[in-house]
């Protein structure tokens, strides 16, 4: 038995889950989001908790009990709590700020790096260079982070670049000096 598949999930007062053939809705406080699950995979919601059962111990069925009950346990915290994500800009000159709902960098390009929240995410500027990335859905949130930084990543030398907050960036030593001798 799957040792996270077979945890219950405890749904708090004021969510509400519907459970249909195709898809589970969850609807809380902060919104509502929608997800289809295998047909295989048996969800149900009893006295409070969510609980997901497998048919068989197939390789098929083990694999997608632990991923569909980390699923919905994500979905359940998110339309509580939400999730977010935040990010770091670290360089001499770069910085970020806010235009509307867009985020415009300024990381050392020539031009401006315009950058478009994706549905359901909400991206906040802290000072000139913390970037808060918030949202219901994990995977969004998550996703949209990882853009804004693929947009500059750490540099490996210098260890300018976006990064997580607190992400550890690995340096290189660099050239050790010119050769010896003439």
């Amino acid at each position: 038995m799957s040792r996270i598949g077979k945890m219950p999930i405890a749904v708090p007062a004021g969510v509400v889950v519907n459970i249909s053939e195709a898809e589970v809705s969850v609807t809380g406080p902060k919104g509502e989001l929608r997800r289809p699950f295998n047909l295989d995979m048996a969800i149900t919601l009893t006295d409070g908790n969510l609980l997901v059962e497998r048919p068989s111990d197939d390789r098929i069925h083990r694999s997608l009990h632990g991923l569909t009950r980390s699923l919905l346990a994500n979905m359940v915290e998110g339309v509580t709590k939400g999730f977010e994500k935040d990010l770091e800009i670290v360089g001499v000159g770069y910085r970020a700020e806010k235009e509307r709902d867009n985020l415009m960098l300024r990381i050392g390009f020539s031009h401006l790096v315009e950058v478009k929240p994706m549905p359901g995410v909400v991206i906040d500027v802290e000072g000139n260079n913390r970037i808060k990335v918030s949202g219901i859905d994990k995977e969004i949130v998550g996703e949209m982070a990882a853009r804004i930084r693929a947009v500059r990543k750490p540099d490996a030398y210098k260890g300018k670049g976006i990064r997580y907050a607190g992400e550890k960036v690995r340096l290189k030593a660099g050239k050790a000096g010119k050769a010896v001798g003439s």
